[in-house]
């Protein structure tokens, strides 16, 4: 692991509109050894399964596919191999507390934010590693935490919507929060035209306003790039706050009215969210909803295989 800066063009500018505006940074991360095509196969031979997951999505124009499935018994390097011919891509969540060469990466980064942007803390934090077909898209969608892209190799266009209704709404967050998926929240085709657009090469990072909506199109290159959460006071409290009224909505049939993330009303969810978030009823509504139902075929690259449904 070298040493050296990260950000590699960072201005004052940068400093003044981190969080506030979406601003695109030169790094020097994609020059690292770790990302290297031997090195990742061998990263994706042994990652743990809970930590992965792997998406078909439908070509763009056509209509919405979003399945989740398995590698199977691929080797990484045919598992990147699948993934060149199209339509997929895998997201290595929270590479950060699996490979120190990822940690590391991001640690010096995150040092960087600190001490360029006046009053920024991420005392949590961590990155995720996408492979993604050329064709390969995200759907429209919002995460709860702070985000980054860093983009390693190949290219993509992302879209960023305004955090404000009616392109992101609470309950929106709260769906989000408690459903654990994040590109079920509405999409109209006339969003875009209050998107702002962004190419990102290799060596380019996007950051962007908490919460503001996204979604992401490769432009014709397998992809490689990190996602990078982070986590303050204000918006782990703001987590806690989304999945509570998320339960009253949807468990209790209760509209909440309080978006307080202090006092006693805060509190009471706090509470509540605690007690209910790792019961049987949040398990089954997010199963419902993010089945495992494929693999990739192994004698054909590229291809899926269906799985059994489970009863």
């Amino acid at each position: 692991m070298t040493t050296g800066k990260v950000f590699t063009n960072w201005d004052d500018t940068h400093s003044e509109l981190w969080s506030h505006q979406p601003i695109r940074l030169d790094h020097s991360m994609h020059q690292q050894p770790a990302f290297s095509m031997d090195d990742l196969a061998r990263l994706i031979e042994t990652y743990p399964r809970e930590h992965y997951s792997l998406v078909k999505t439908g070509a763009r124009g056509a209509s919405r596919v979003w399945r989740e499935g398995e590698i199977g018994k691929l080797c990484g390097r045919q598992v990147i191999e699948a993934i060149s011919r199209g339509g997929l891509w895998l997201n290595l969540r929270n590479v950060t507390a699996i490979d120190h060469r990822y940690r590391d990466m991001i640690d010096r980064m995150f040092a960087e934010v600190a001490a360029k942007v006046p009053g920024f803390e991420a005392p949590t934090h961590q990155a995720g590693i996408l492979i993604s077909s050329p064709d390969a898209q995200v759907y429209y969608h919002a995460d709860l935490p702070g985000q980054g892209l860093i983009q390693i190799a190949g290219r993509k266009r992302v879209y960023i919507y305004p955090n404000t209704a009616p392109f992101i709404r609470p309950e929106h967050l709260e769906d989000i929060a408690l459903f654990d998926v994040e590109v079920d929240i509405p999409y109209a085709a006339w969003y875009d035209k209050h998107a702002q657009v962004i190419d990102l090469e290799p060596g380019q990072m996007l950051n962007w306003p908490l919460n503001a909506p996204h979604r992401v199109e490769n432009l014709g290159t397998v992809n490689i790039s990190m996602t990078v959460s982070y986590v303050n006071d204000d918006i782990r409290r703001s987590q806690i706050l989304h999945l509570a009224n998320g339960m009253l909505r949807h468990r209790f049939g209760y509209a909440p009215k309080s978006r307080n993330i202090r006092g006693p009303s805060f509190f009471a969810k706090q509470v509540m969210q605690k007690l209910l978030r790792d019961g049987t009823w949040v398990k089954r509504e997010r199963a419902v909803r993010r089945p495992i139902d494929f693999r990739l075929d192994e004698a054909d690259l590229g291809k899926i295989v269906d799985l059994p449904k489970a009863a």
